[in-house]
């Protein structure tokens, strides 16, 4: 049998799009200012998303682009196993800004998947136990082990792997509580449960619970009041070592360095990465406590983990969100596109909530009858990018929640414009909807 390979595209064409794994969009981008993105033919589209929720600083910010600069003609990447200036300074600039207690920084991991990964092989080791506890709309990374630990079944369906025993447990969902209760009265029901579900439903040895304190694909559900301090006297009860998962969550994307401070709760790992690259660099890794400490040599040790050229503009990132003045646009902004979202939702019929703090903020679709409906969000997503406008759906396109996460460097004079491009796109499609 003779088996024939894909033509390849003609020299001097670029259209290589059918031998791409998965098809693009159509989209050609060309290039990136701001919170805005052009694409070859000059369009320019308002991102609302902020690339996959990573340019913290927007495209090309002029800062990251002269570190970029400077520090390529000097030392792109040296194995991790040395120390170097740029990566030296982003440790020393970590602890600075950390949650009190967390003191310890683990830069060996180039993905957020790869640093989750490393924070549940960290308490394993730690505890001796090997169970992990995480949420139904968990979203921790794309590596086999973490769509095993994340919830959303439609993730692991494709796949037959064995892996750390994982207990998925039901989200702070106040809008949809799991368990049919109203938050004046709960009594936080849904924390109060994990201890039947640690006891009845996992292996009896649970090393984690690991948590994202605003879900990043999840739909954007905010734990409500008192739901993480809960978690922490539990996991403390218990021995079991929190983990907060701040990959989308952290570097100001709640108005507060970490989400962690937003909520007053201080976890034993906290992982993170996509905003620490500012405009696009790859980096992750993990704060700890000195207690989590001596797995030297087992956890992921990714080969570009520690890059010297995305540490020295980690750091820089870090100096310039710090910047007096930089969260505080970060909280105002937010707190005016909530409140304009919020105002749309009363107008429109197709919107049952508006949830968020700081620049994450999440806007909940619903059809006709209430109903939470994937398809007409990916509908609104569509025409927004087709009118200039960038947006993101939750669950990989299985969800009904249209995320706004634009970039921290967002001024009010955009934030207006977003808002009103926003309210356009609603109100036209609502109308759609009769």
């Amino acid at each position: 049998m003779t088996i024939l390979a894909a033509a390849a595209p003609e020299p001097g064409t670029d259209d290589v799009t059918g031998h791409y794994y998965y098809p693009p969009d159509d989209m050609r981008a060309a290039r990136g200012e701001g919170v805005y993105l052009y694409d070859e033919d000059g369009r320019r589209y308002l991102d609302c998303s902020a690339g996959t929720f990573n340019l913290s600083l927007g495209y090309s910010h002029p800062e990251i682009v002269a570190t970029i600069r400077e520090r390529a003609g000097e030392l792109v990447h040296v194995t991790s196993k040395f120390q170097t200036a740029p990566g030296n300074e982003l440790v020393r600039r970590l602890v600075g800004i950390a949650p009190e207690g967390l003191n310890r920084v683990h830069l060996k991991s180039s993905s957020g998947s790869d640093a989750n990964e490393a924070a549940i092989k960290m308490a394993q080791h730690h505890t001796g136990r090997t169970d992990v506890v995480s949420l139904f709309r968990g979203h921790l990374g794309q590596t086999i082990s973490m769509i095993g630990a994340s919830g959303a079944a439609f993730r692991r369906a494709p796949f037959s792997f064995a892996s750390t025993g994982v207990v998925h447990v039901p989200d702070p969902y106040c809008g949809r509580c799991f368990y049919r209760q109203s938050r004046d009265t709960c009594g936080l029901l849904c924390v109060e449960r994990i201890n039947d579900f640690i006891d009845f439903a996992s292996s009896g040895k649970v090393a984690a619970v690991i948590v994202e304190p605003i879900s990043g694909n999840g739909g954007n559900i905010v734990a409500p009041e008192g739901y993480l301090a809960r978690l922490r006297q539990l996991c403390d009860e218990r021995d079991i070592v929190l983990i907060f998962d701040e990959i989308q969550t952290g570097f100001g994307r709640t108005g507060r360095m970490f989400a962690a401070e937003h909520f007053g709760v201080t976890p034993d790992v906290l992982t993170f990465g996509k905003g620490l690259g500012g405009s696009g660099l790859p980096i992750a890794g993990l704060l700890t406590r000195e207690r989590m400490t001596g797995l030297a040599g087992h956890h992921i040790n990714s080969t570009f983990g520690g890059n010297v050229l995305a540490s020295a503009v980690a750091a820089k990132t870090i100096e310039i969100i710090g910047r007096p003045g930089f969260l505080e646009n970060v909280r105002e902004t937010g707190a005016y596109i909530m409140e304009r979202l919020r105002d749309l939702a009363g107008r429109v019929r197709c919107i049952t909530d508006v949830r968020g703090v700081g620049l994450m903020i999440g806007i909940e679709v619903v059809d006709r009858a209430g109903r939470p409906s994937a398809e007409l969000t990916g509908h609104l997503a569509d025409v927004a990018q087709r009118r200039g406008l960038l947006m993101r759906t939750s669950l990989y396109g299985f969800g009904n929640v249209l995320k706004v996460r634009p970039a921290l460097i967002l001024q009010r004079a955009e934030a207006e414009e977003m808002c009103d491009r926003i309210e356009e796109l609603f109100v036209t499609v609502d109308r759609e909807q009769v």
